[in-house]
């Protein structure tokens, strides 16, 4: 028997298929944005180094303080987000990250390199945990994980091209009398512009806004809601500051800031191995198109992932595997005998990374109380960012004490990747403490 429209259940189940439907693929599209003009400097490295005379370790700085400004402006950025609103910030964000991921261009010394580099992690912040918050204004509590792993596997398919964009990109060096890394930091800043524009636009702030919504559907969210947010206030009438003295949230910190510093301490100089390991003989074009083959299998197991994560419910588990099959792709990184192996081992690593993604979410947003989402996710977000800072210097530091040689930096990185595995197979069995009364919920998310 068929289910009427305007009971619960069907209201719930038609809010969520239309947020999936509308919001989603947007919010990835745009997100995809946001990590191309984070880490095209990796792919830009190789010729910008030698164009302008960049040592290692400057360009290990300039990576990683992109994070530095990331760390000190996030949580004021989504704070701010809930005060004008969704629509305005973050499109004030793409705005001023494109305008910044395009200066990049005007780059000439490591003075100027540091500074942007810096400006743009200032511009970006707050812009995955203010679009983590912003599923907050649409989808009730027990449905956030779905709709949070449905954005990451949109992002994760959408951006497989990135790299091989880059690439392309780079084939322009000349054109104009501009270099490749030039027309690279250029023509990716400039999307970031046109779309926050769009944000402007058509983003609605909230559920009261959206055009694509029943009346009937907007009055059964707005309640849902309101319902969840009074419950939150009553059990949590100190949110973010229990949320903080919760031993979990601080082990979550931890995890992330450990695999980050090791997907970081990689992910920055992985064209640089490619090009180091096949003896010169690939250029960084070649080395940036050959990274297409892990985007695409990480993207098939982020969709994996997630539906299994969601069927079970089992969030830890799938954070644990995942980080440790990230950290065995490191390890088979480093007996790689050519540029064909290296991205079987690194699309080995990026599946454990992205299956370990989304659940790695759905654990943190349910630990927090909704009086306590736009400062906690954040933190969490911003602390454990850190390890984009750490990371490249990590690489370079042990790359420089051994002669050269980015073995023993990958080996640290497998290291640290286990480390966060053994972290989060912790943090499942801690007992559940009084600080957190919605622990339960972060072992078994509801569906």
């Amino acid at each position: 028997m068929a289910i009427p429209l305007s009971t619960p259940q069907a209201l719930e189940r038609s809010v969520i298929r239309k947020v999936l439907a509308r919001l989603a693929p947007f919010l990835a599209f745009l997100y995809v944005f946001n990590l191309l003009d984070r880490t095209n400097v990796s792919i830009a490295a190789s010729t910008m180094q030698k164009d302008l005379n960049l040592s290692n370790t400057v360009y290990s700085l300039g990576a990683g303080i992109f994070f530095i400004g990331y760390f000190i402006f996030e949580i004021p950025s989504n704070l701010i987000m809930e005060k004008v609103g969704a629509r305005r910030w973050i499109a004030r964000i793409m705005i001023s990250w494109g305008v910044v991921s395009a200066c990049m261009m005007f780059v000439k010394t490591p003075g100027s390199f540091y500074f942007l580099r810096f400006m743009l992690g200032v511009a970006e912040a707050g812009f995955y945990p203010g679009i983590v918050l912003y599923f907050t204004y649409w989808v009730p509590a027990n449905a956030r994980a779905q709709v949070i792993s449905r954005f990451l596997s949109l992002t994760a398919l959408i951006g497989i091209f990135g790299p091989f964009l880059g690439g392309l990109l780079l084939q322009l060096d000349g054109t104009y009398g501009l270099k490749g890394w030039q027309w690279l930091f250029l023509l990716e800043g400039i999307p970031s512009v046109l779309l926050g524009l769009v944000v402007w636009g058509v983003l609605p702030n909230g559920p009261e806004g959206a055009k694509w919504l029943s009346q009937d559907e907007k009055n059964w969210l707005t309640k849902r809601l309101e319902t969840e947010a009074n419950n939150d206030q009553r059990v949590h009438h100190l949110s973010f500051k229990v949320a903080l003295s919760d031993p979990r949230i601080r082990q979550l910190c931890l995890i992330f800031i450990v695999t980050s510093t090791a997907i970081n301490a990689v992910g920055f100089y992985s064209p640089k191995i490619i090009i180091a390991w096949s003896h010169e003989t690939w250029s960084p074009a070649s080395a940036a198109k050959i990274l297409i083959i892990p985007g695409i299998v990480g993207a098939i197991g982020m969709m994996i992932g997630a539906a299994h994560s969601d069927r079970t419910g089992r969030r830890r588990a799938h954070v644990t595997i995942g980080y440790f099959v990230a950290g065995l792709g490191f390890l088979a990184l480093v007996f790689a005998p050519n540029p064909w192996w290296i991205a079987a081992a690194l699309s080995l690593n990026v599946l454990g990374e992205r299956i370990a993604a989304g659940s790695y979410w759905a654990l943190t947003t349910n630990l927090m109380g909704a009086k306590a989402a736009a400062g906690g996710i954040a933190f969490i977000n911003s602390v454990g960012n850190l390890g984009g800072f750490i990371g490249p210097l990590m690489m370079v530091k042990v790359k420089d004490y051994t002669h050269g040689q980015y073995t023993p930096g990958i080996y640290v990185a497998a290291g640290l990747m286990f480390l966060g595995a053994f972290f989060c197979y912790r943090l499942h069995a801690q007992p559940t403490t009084e600080a957190s009364p919605q622990a339960d919920m972060a072992a078994e998310p509801a569906h």
